[in-house]
């Protein structure tokens, strides 16, 4: 008999979030939802709670957890609200497993609650990694947990290192599908609307990473989380634009052999991967067929275009908290651009500002992590603030 995954879902009501319920649901006999939370989406959490009978719900925004509450007043189900119960909660002692699945630094603590509690956790918040990714990983070893990776590129870098632990890595190569914008120069991108970059050629994911995806920022951001995850210097990342998104990345070893992991664009199969391993399961997934992609092509990323992407590799090389001041400043930018209150490529200007005005900590602490995230939003606001005015008066 198989014994359940008792799970904690961070995110639940996400495109990640909702995805990994897919995969719970079709293996009820594997899975068993334990605790799941949600932001703002308060309908959605309901639904949720009410089909996967968790024992524990949180709703962060306080203003909503009347309505959760009593909605599900008639379960044995336990709501929380705030977003510190998200520490408390991937705690919880029948917990196995904890998906984080949530958007933006706020999912640095949780993480790191987690593994401090002893959990096994599956990635798919890329910026606990990009915000303190050397701090993170020493706890994943002083505490021996696993910590799986959910992004499609690092599952697919995760899966080709299995049974290499023998064989160091000479590179990887992290595929990108270049966005909505691939080969498109600077005076395209400075009249580019956010219903334009939302609408990504090959994923169906949340308006944040699809921004991101837009930017090349998010292709940056898995550099840096590839960095930590995997143990690797800078020279040994590199991004290669992949349009198809067929390959979901390669691993090359120091014999020259390279090893890919194929398959067509779905987040359930790296999510099931994370769920199931080190087993792979059965599913009902579509399989990929060679004969609908009969070419398969590959491009060098615009940097000088897409200047996210350089500047991610720029805050890589300066380690301590610059990646943090990076990522804060872009989620602010992104959520600005959303508003149309910035342009598209007054983002990268924004982010470069202000990495150059926050200040520098060398080896920064969980405290300093959280004064530079807060720090690096009001400068990054600030320059917003400026800078709408220019935009408005553009447009």
């Amino acid at each position: 008999m198989i014994k359940k995954k008792e799970i904690a879902l961070l995110g639940s009501t996400g495109s990640i979030g909702t995805q990994a319920l897919e995969v719970v649901r079709a293996y009820p006999e594997r899975f068993d939802i334990q605790v799941i939370t949600a932001a703002t989406n308060a309908e959605l959490l309901i639904q949720q709670a009410l089909e996967f009978r968790p024992k524990m719900v949180v709703i962060a925004d306080e203003g909503r957890y009347r309505q959760v509450k009593d909605a599900l007043s008639g379960v044995s189900t336990t709501v929380l609200t705030g977003r510190e119960a998200l520490d408390d909660v991937v705690g919880f002692s029948s917990v196995d497993l904890v998906i984080n699945a949530l958007v933006g630094s706020v999912g640095l603590r949780p993480t790191v609650a987690a593994i401090m509690a002893g959990k096994d956790v599956a990635l798919a918040n890329k910026e606990t990694l990009v915000v303190a990714g050397e701090l993170v990983m020493d706890l994943v070893r002083k505490h021996n947990i696993n910590l799986l990776p959910v992004d499609s590129e690092h599952s697919a870098i995760f899966q080709c290192l299995m049974g290499e632990t023998e064989n160091p890595i000479e590179k990887i190569y992290l595929t990108a599908s270049g966005g909505p914008f691939r080969g498109k120069n600077r005076e395209h991108l400075a009249s580019v609307r956010p219903e334009q970059a939302l609408r990504h050629p090959n994923w169906v994911m949340g308006a944040k990473i699809t921004v991101d995806s837009a930017t090349l920022m998010n292709k940056g951001l898995e550099v840096i989380e590839a960095k930590w995850l995997f143990g690797l210097e800078t020279r040994q990342i590199d991004v290669v634009v992949h349009p198809q998104s067929i390959i979901h990345s390669l691993v090359q070893f120091k014999d020259g052999s390279i090893k890919a992991q194929l398959g067509l664009p779905d987040m359930k199969l790296p999510i099931q991967y994370a769920l199931t391993h080190p087993l792979r399961v059965q599913n009902s997934l579509k399989r990929f067929n060679f004969m609908d992609f009969p070419t398969l092509t590959f491009e060098q990323p615009d940097r000088e275009t897409f200047r996210n992407l350089a500047l991610a590799y720029d805050a890589l090389d300066a380690k301590g908290n610059m990646p943090c001041i990076l990522n804060a400043a872009n989620e602010e930018v992104v959520a600005a651009f959303l508003k149309s209150e910035v342009g598209f490529l007054q983002m990268s200007d924004i982010i470069e500002e202000t990495m150059q005005t926050v200040q520098y900590h060398a080896a920064p602490s969980l405290d300093d992590y959280t004064e530079t995230d807060r720090s690096s939003r009001e400068i990054a606001r600030t320059l917003i603030t400026k800078s709408k005015k220019v935009y408005q008066i553009a447009k």
